[in-house]
């Protein structure tokens, strides 16, 4: 009986001495170390409020654009995100390397940016946002970008002053922007013009509620685009 014992007690010793616990082991990590967030890309290619004329036609109505930006650290992927901003449609495309090669339609203004992802990890970091058009068969004058809200911001609330001072910016490839026309309501599809001007402000009597407006931009040559809808609410 002894002799049982004494095997058994030799047994646990072996177990506990070769590796049956970590508890003593200097190199045991048991919380190992956050992965790093990754950081921001710096875009390249197509570049801000340009005329993009590099792509490879494919046909009368579509062309590939190689798309660049600059490696960011923490960094294993790429989503490439873009936006028709004739259509407001999206579209994405991953890619492992700094650049992707994308096929866009022709004479589209289109805006893009990259959102860099690293594994391990569900935090991402997005670049700036840039705007561009894809160059068109026979165009020899684009229309302006649409214009993009400052004041107030999109959803934004503001107190009852009596009077907001409507911004946004605007931008156009041929630098050639006469006038912007802005409508404004309280209905959800503004129809009403408050005014044209060739500032990028305009002053808009306000009470208490949600108010509408977009931003028609107008070139020298005739060519226009529209501004998204934009919101804020007054109290």
């Amino acid at each position: 009986m002894k002799l049982k014992y004494g095997i058994f007690v030799l047994a646990i010793y072996f177990i506990a001495a070769c590796g049956g616990s970590d508890n003593n082991n200097p190199d045991a990590n048991p919380d190992p170390d956050p992965v790093p967030a990754p950081l921001a890309a710096t875009l390249v290619f197509p570049e801000n409020n340009t005329e993009c004329n590099e792509g490879v036609v494919v046909n009368e109505t579509q062309s590939t654009v190689t798309f660049d930006w600059n490696a960011s650290q923490n960094t294993d992927s790429y989503e490439v995100n873009l936006r028709n901003l004739n259509t407001n449609t999206s579209l994405t495309t991953n890619s492992n390397t700094n650049s992707a090669d994308i096929t866009l339609q022709r004479g589209v203004p289109y805006e893009w940016f990259v959102v860099s992802k690293a594994n391990g990890t569900n935090e991402t970091a997005s670049s700036s946002i840039w705007k561009f058009y894809n160059q068109g068969a026979g165009v020899e004058n684009y229309a302006p970008f649409p214009a993009e809200a400052l004041n107030p911001g999109r959803g934004e609330t503001i107190n009852n002053s009596g009077t907001v001072q409507l911004e946004w910016s605007g931008s156009d490839v041929d630098n050639d922007i006469t006038e912007y026309d802005v409508l404004f309501d309280t209905v959800s599809d503004p129809s009403a013009l408050l005014g044209s001007t060739s500032d990028t402000f305009i002053d808009a009597t306000i009470a208490t509620g949600v108010y509408y407006w977009r931003v028609i931009s107008k070139d020298s040559q005739g060519n226009s685009s529209e501004s998204e809808i934009f919101e804020f609410s007054v109290q």
